[in-house]
């Protein structure tokens, strides 16, 4: 019986860490003033007719902490970049120099700094129901196992550790949310 607990343990873990990778990812699209490259993740253009990834049509890098620079394969896909960045909805001016495209970054307002702080708030909260649903299903997967003859002492031993887990995963997305809006805090 131990190793379906510990195959219950193992896959509650895979499933919060899968999580905590989404929950980072939607917390890099919360722009904290500085430009990133994956700022412009989420950009499409129309490559031929079959919208693409900027990334697989351009090569975009940062000239300095508020530049961003997009850097086509091929020259002729400088106005359909402009246009999937300005359609993009994210706020961007994009200047064309004729071989790359220059996008400054704004500074944020501290009005814009504080609702930005809320968005990773909530997305850090979006994390930990996620969790707390992984932590119903390992729950469920051992209720299972009771039915199957596992004894009240391994039940409540293996309860008390599937807690521990998800206490360590909240503790993980505390933690990232807090260096978060550390980052959008500071100018």
């Amino acid at each position: 019986m131990t190793e379906e607990i510990q195959m219950i343990y193992d896959e509650l873990s895979s499933s919060n860490e899968k999580t905590l990778i989404h929950m980072a990812g939607e917390l890099q699209k919360v722009r904290a003033g500085k430009a990133t490259p994956s700022m412009l993740n989420s950009v499409m253009v129309d490559y031929y007719g079959t919208m693409t990834p900027i990334a697989q049509v351009a090569n975009v890098s940062t000239m300095d902490a508020r530049t961003l620079t997009v850097t086509p394969w091929e020259r002729t896909l400088l106005t359909e970049i402009m246009k999937g960045i300005v359609n993009s909805n994210l706020g961007f001016a994009p200047q064309n120099n004729g071989e790359m495209i220059l996008i400054n970054v704004p500074s944020l307002t501290e009005e814009r700094r504080k609702e930005m702080g809320k968005k990773a708030k909530a997305e850090g909260e979006n994390g930990k129901v996620g969790i707390r649903n992984n932590r119903k299903d390992a729950m469920e997967m051992l209720k299972s196992l009771k039915a199957d003859g596992l004894s009240e002492d391994m039940i409540k031993t293996s309860e008390a550790e599937i807690q521990n887990i998800t206490n360590a995963f909240i503790k993980k997305i505390d933690e990232i949310v807090e260096l978060k809006e550390k980052d959008i805090m500071t100018i």
